[in-house]
């Protein structure tokens, strides 16, 4: 029934993209979203997008953070925080959809004030976003559900943002999760590499896009 009822959503939104206009989806955030070594094609919402004949606008970078400016963090520039990045975006997008806090969480571990300054960044890039793209359904994937310092209380703090903004969330963040970060068997077939916990490989994305296509289906288009 379930499977059902999913095959439903997805024929109905194709059918109703094809009578309107092509509908925009912008992504902003990290490495999740910019695949870091590998092709953004193989990405689950790349994949998503062709699937639902959406025009796809990927606004990520390695090593980015919702809160956290690392322009000059280390030898790498990683650039500024999500939150000043939104007026790069596509004003006429119909959905974004956030992917972040994996980088975040490394900075916040058990500081309080930076867990802090997470929330009201995050608060401050659903605003700044709203105001950018005032047409678009705003939508949160989280991390995994890594097993770091920091990643409980960031993902803790991205629902409880989330749900007072009216974002609806894609909590990967859960040990019902389909992606087993804390399996290393899985992450050799499924990650970029073993001791990766943060990127898929393609078979990995091809996993869970059944998984982000549903959930975008139910909670970020209206029918």
């Amino acid at each position: 029934m379930k499977r059902l009822f999913f095959i439903t959503l997805l024929l109905t939104f194709v059918s109703m993209t094809n009578a309107q206009s092509v509908p925009i989806l912008n992504i902003i955030g990290d490495s999740y979203v910019k695949n870091h070594k590998r092709p953004v094609e193989e990405a689950w919402h790349y994949k998503m997008a062709q699937k639902l004949g959406l025009t796809y606008n990927n606004y990520g970078r390695n090593g980015g953070c919702v809160a956290f400016d690392r322009t000059h963090d280390g030898k790498y520039n990683f650039g500024p925080a999500m939150y000043t990045k939104t007026g790069q975006m596509d004003p006429a997008a119909d959905y974004v959809i956030i992917i972040g806090g994996h980088n975040d969480a490394f900075k916040v571990k058990d500081n309080k004030d930076s867990l802090i300054m997470f929330r009201d960044s995050l608060t401050l890039l659903i605003t700044n976003i709203r105001t950018q793209c005032p047409h678009a359904k705003i939508g949160y994937v989280t991390p995994w559900y890594c097993d770091y310092p920091g990643f409980k209380q960031v993902c803790k703090t991205i629902l409880k943002v989330c749900k007072q903004h009216g974002v609806p969330v894609l909590n990967n963040y859960r040990k019902g999760s389909i992606i087993k970060v804390r399996d290393e068997e899985f992450r050799k077939k499924y990650f970029q590499g073993p001791k990766d916990t943060a990127h898929l490989n393609n078979a990995g994305h091809n996993l869970f896009l059944p998984v982000g296509m549903e959930w975008f289906l139910k909670n970020m288009k209206d029918f």
